[in-house]
């Protein structure tokens, strides 16, 4: 949590911040001795920014006095480094209202004098610290802003434009933190069902020497943790994949290239955010059923990782947000040019493969999901703007119906190479074959959600907003 925030701010401030700016900030916090932080919610908005009441009065030296409350900042008030740099939202005096009148300010925790040493200690104090559910180890924070002095990243009342720099490197962040809680819970239910004796293989003793045998012989228990493999590695080589394309955004020479990897990235970013997450949740849930009542008992750690999961798919945009985002913006974005590139790298993974023997089944499996995929996609095209809750209720079943389009994908991307090189005679032959036979659990047990999905995109509305708002 602490280093992620510096980070995101540390791209911040590279990114729109002025070369004095650089200087001042991006040394120390690249090296530690600085932290950072984001500071948008406020105690009357959440989602809607546009309702923000931080109020940002110039001063005559070019900087800003910065005043009103913020909450839920992570990271927000600590001692293990020598100044926080906190990154604010906030409305100068006569801006318009909404989110077209936001800037955002770089406000240190403590002043900076002109020699770069520290100063006096700024106008932001915490005035107090969250109790949550899980996270514990990491400040949560309602930080009061009383004219501290800030200053301008940016341009005037384009704040969004660059706090989304912060804000989209943080969800992919959040992806992986998702990803890694889940594969700690499913290394720790692997360990218990391995050594935990109870019951007997329904096909006969597998350790007729003890008085019964490991639950791991049990196939709801191999459910479970097949299921969490299957996640696990699939969603690591998607979080690769996004990491990938930052890559070849940033360096890649053709800028052809570089705009495609960048908005293949956009696309995905919401699903990779929002599916991670809550399959982590659900990830630590199934691991935690594995050690039946001693998951739930404290001693055994195994809660921690349900409790600190659940944040994830909250924080960052809500995952429902995620999925507004991926069915409101970008599906169309650029007219549905890169919906459409989606579309073709899947396709052409379809028939680059599906004549090789070895590849059929899961190119034919695939084919189908990319099918239902670009049927929700044209039905949502075809009723969400005659009623755009159409998409609100279904924008979740979309979202996570191109999230198994995707790990789909990169199974059968693990799928070939393992195979290839089996065939070569190269590499470790049994990490090869499990991958393989993890990638036949996914193909026949999880991707054929793709059909209710489909199912349940075309359902629409009607039934999810037919109720009268006090019949709930």
């Amino acid at each position: 949590m602490y280093p992620g925030l510096t980070k995101g701010a540390s791209e911040t401030i590279h990114t729109w911040g002025t070369d004095d700016q650089k200087r001042t900030y991006l040394p120390n916090m690249i090296s530690g001795d600085w932290s950072g932080t984001m500071n948008l919610t406020e105690p009357q908005c959440g989602t809607d920014l546009g309702l923000l009441r931080t109020k940002a009065e110039p001063n005559d030296d070019g900087s800003y006095n910065i005043s009103g409350t913020k909450i839920f900042i992570s990271a927000g008030d600590h001692d293990l480094t020598e100044n926080i740099i906190h990154l604010v939202l906030a409305r100068i005096s006569g801006a318009p209202d909404g989110m077209d009148g936001i800037s955002l300010f770089i406000v240190p925790k403590i002043n900076i004098k002109d020699d770069g040493s520290l100063g006096d200690r700024n106008g932001v104090t915490c005035g107090s610290l969250e109790e949550k559910m899980g996270i514990h180890s990491n400040a949560t924070c309602l930080l009061n802003y009383d004219n501290a002095k800030g200053y301008l990243l940016g341009p005037e009342n384009k704040g969004m434009r660059a706090m989304f720099t912060m804000m989209n490197e943080a969800r992919l962040g959040v992806a992986v933190q998702g990803l890694a809680i889940a594969e700690v819970a499913q290394q720790n239910a692997a360990e218990y069902a391995r050594d935990r004796i109870q019951g007997r293989a329904l096909t006969g003793a597998k350790n007729p020497d003890d008085a019964a045998d490991p639950i791991i012989v049990h196939p709801d228990v191999r459910r479970m943790l097949m299921t969490n493999r299957a996640f696990t590695e699939g969603a690591r080589a998607m979080a690769l994949w996004g990491a990938l394309q930052i890559d070849i955004s940033h360096n890649d020479p053709d800028e052809k290239t570089r705009e495609n990897a960048d908005d293949m990235l956009a696309l995905m970013t919401p699903v990779l955010k929002s599916y991670l997450t809550d399959q982590g949740v659900e990830a630590a849930s199934r691991a935690m059923q594995c050690l039946g009542g001693h998951g739930y008992i404290n001693e055994w750690g195994m809660e921690q990782f349900l409790r600190d999961a659940r944040i994830a798919p909250i924080y960052e945009g809500t995952n429902g947000i995620q999925a507004m985002d991926l069915v409101g913006r970008k599906l169309p974005r650029k007219n549905g040019e890169v919906i459409r590139k989606y579309f073709a790298m899947i396709q052409s993974f379809i028939d680059d493969n599906k004549d090789n023997d070895d590849m059929e089944h899961y190119c034919t499996l695939l084919d189908k999901a990319l099918k239902r995929q670009q049927a929700a996609t044209m039905w949502l095209m075809q009723n969400a703007m005659e009623n755009p809750d159409h998409a609100g209720a279904t924008a979740h079943y979309y979202l996570n119906l191109m999230a198994l389009v995707s790990m789909g994908h990169a199974w059968g991307t693990m799928a070939l190479k393992a195979k290839n090189m089996i065939a070569e005679g190269t590499g470790d032959k049994t990490f090869l074959e499990n991958k393989i036979k993890t990638a036949d659990f996914f193909f026949n047990h999880i991707l054929p959600e793709t059909a209710s999905l489909r199912i349940k995109v075309e359902a629409g509305a009607d039934d999810v907003m037919s109720l009268d708002a006090q019949s709930f």
